[in-house]
């Protein structure tokens, strides 16, 4: 691994997601507001590590590889620990999950024959969904006793739409390479 400062941000922000995970069942309200922080810092790790890679030319292949990685460890767990909380509907959950999946082991597959998935306005449009969803998910009513639970689940709504329907067109964008890389 390179250490330079995005790889560094890309595996605090792996180091973080027990911490995240612990601190839901700290007493009262501090189970709420201290795992949102720590999700939201972890958030801003990967905007920051992107910015600085792409901005002072300090990508490498353990970040191009680990921050992708780092994103969905980050989310999943989060999901997880909502629909252990039954802070989110579990069908969703697996739905977002599935698709997270998919599409990392098609960017992998595809960069094996030479092909690419790059990201699209909808991917980064599903991305912010999902943060905010997740942000007023594991908050709900610990910040200030704002209602925060429906606007979450309206934006997990919205972000599994996102998600399923970017999920399609990375599919059938890559179908097309893959066609033509492998024969078929």
């Amino acid at each position: 691994m390179v250490l330079n400062l995005p790889n560094t941000l890309t595996a605090t922000r792996i180091l973080l997601i027990p911490f995240m995970v612990a601190s839901i069942y700290l007493p009262g309200g501090w189970g709420k507001i201290v795992p949102t922080a720590i999700f939201g810092i972890a958030a801003l790790t990967d905007w920051a590590d992107g910015y600085v890679a792409r901005n002072w030319q300090m990508s490498s292949a353990f970040g191009r590889f680990f921050d992708p990685v780092a994103d969905k460890l980050l989310v999943i767990s989060a999901l997880m620990l909502l629909v252990a909380e039954q802070r989110a509907p579990v069908v969703l959950v697996l739905l977002i999950t599935a698709r997270e999946i998919t599409i990392t082991a098609l960017r992998e597959f595809m960069a094996g024959v030479g092909g690419t998935v790059p990201v699209s306005r909808l991917g980064k449009w599903k991305t912010g969904f999902q943060m905010t969803a997740i942000l007023m998910l594991l908050v709900q009513d610990g910040l200030w006793g704002l209602p925060l639970d429906w606007p979450g689940l309206i934006s997990l709504y919205i972000c599994t739409i996102l998600t399923l329907w970017s999920g399609y067109d990375y599919l059938a964008g890559a179908w097309t390479q893959i066609r033509e890389r492998i024969g078929g």
